[in-house]
């Protein structure tokens, strides 16, 4: 037997069966992602939203559409019948989604006989659409500086979010930890405040500007390098200034055994030895402390190099022979 398939028109089945309470939440189960691929679908207000765009768009473009005609008496009143028709809304619903967008698909299955209340006899008292279908029909979204489900106020207000400085984690949505990602320089739960590295440059009722201190400042109270009343890490406060501390020349450094120290500003680097040491001061095969295997030690004028075995035996019989041979051979030397 050839199983029915589930029915089709402008009121069709939803999810063949699932029958859509308005009292309460629609609750929207994402598809699972592929593996190995993050997920890419938005909040299920987001596609609430997108479908409304869409569907208002759809308004736009069939606004002066009409059933054509003759002359312009009756082309009017067909349009005047055109403008609130079932013809209309299918036309606008047949483009509502793109055929990639599974989300949408799905919500406007979950929501096209609501749809269609709206448009047949709740346009008059609820013109917002958004407002009438993605909060309070579906519940899907919250108003503008609220989050979570029951739609509380962000930090600082759901008039002034965050400030005004920050976003408020689920915002519009029925989701979210409301929780303030400030923008830089601004700190505190409503980010209200100026975070480290920056200074009040000005302050009112309404209004904050921070502006960044001098480089190497955590706090202070301007802009100027005489202006520090606390340094980042690894830099020191001297005379209401921020100077650097050589790490290198204290037990701040911590590097490994075959590696050297390098001071930065602010900071320093673990540099390795060369390969011809074993542990190393400093850069190159003249500033080992020992010699790997297979180097030995050879004195210079200024300091001991490592270097290979062969090659140091090498270079001392050259500089034996060089120092010889001039010696026997000296035309001075011989008449004497």
């Amino acid at each position: 037997m050839v199983p029915r398939p589930p029915p089709r028109g402008l009121v069709p089945t939803l999810l063949w069966g699932l029958s859509l309470s308005l009292l309460g939440p629609v609750q929207l189960q994402p598809s699972p992602p592929a593996q190995a691929s993050p997920p890419t679908e938005s909040h299920p207000c987001h596609t609430c939203r997108g479908l409304v765009d869409s569907f208002n768009k759809g308004l736009e473009r069939t606004t002066r559409d009409n059933f054509g005609g003759g002359n312009t008496a009756w082309e009017e009143e067909k349009l005047a019948k055109y403008r609130d028709s079932e013809t209309r809304l299918v036309e606008v619903l047949e483009s509502v989604c793109s055929k990639s967008d599974f989300e949408c698909h799905r919500l406007l299955e979950l929501s096209e006989e609501l749809v269609e209340n709206w448009w047949f006899h709740k346009q008059q008292e609820a013109p917002d659409l958004f407002q009438w279908l993605c909060l309070d029909s579906l519940r899907l979204c919250c108003p503008v500086g609220t989050f979570g489900p029951s739609c509380l106020p962000c930090p600082g207000g759901a008039e002034k979010p965050c400030s005004g400085y920050g976003q408020c984690q689920g915002e519009g949505t029925r989701g979210g930890t409301g929780i303030c990602d400030c923008q830089a320089g601004y700190g505190g739960e409503a980010c209200g405040q100026c975070s480290l590295g920056y200074f009040e440059a000005k302050r009112n009722a309404s209004h904050l500007v921070c502006s960044a201190c001098f480089g190497p400042c955590a706090r202070c109270s301007g802009p100027e390098e005489s202006h520090c009343l606390q340094c980042k890490k690894g830099w020191a406060l001297h005379h209401l200034k921020c100077v650097d501390i050589d790490e290198c020349g204290t037990e701040r450094a911590s590097c490994g055994a075959d590696q050297f120290c390098v001071n930065t500003e602010g900071s320093y680097e673990c540099r390795d030895c060369a390969k011809a040491c074993l542990g190393c001061m400093g850069a190159g095969p003249g500033r080992c402390k020992k010699c790997s295997p297979g180097y030995q030690q050879m004195w210079t004028s200024v300091r001991p190099w490592c270097v290979q075995a062969s090659t140091s035996a090498v270079r001392t019989r050259k500089v034996a022979t060089a120092a010889s041979v001039p010696r026997a051979l000296s035309p001075w030397r011989a008449s004497v």
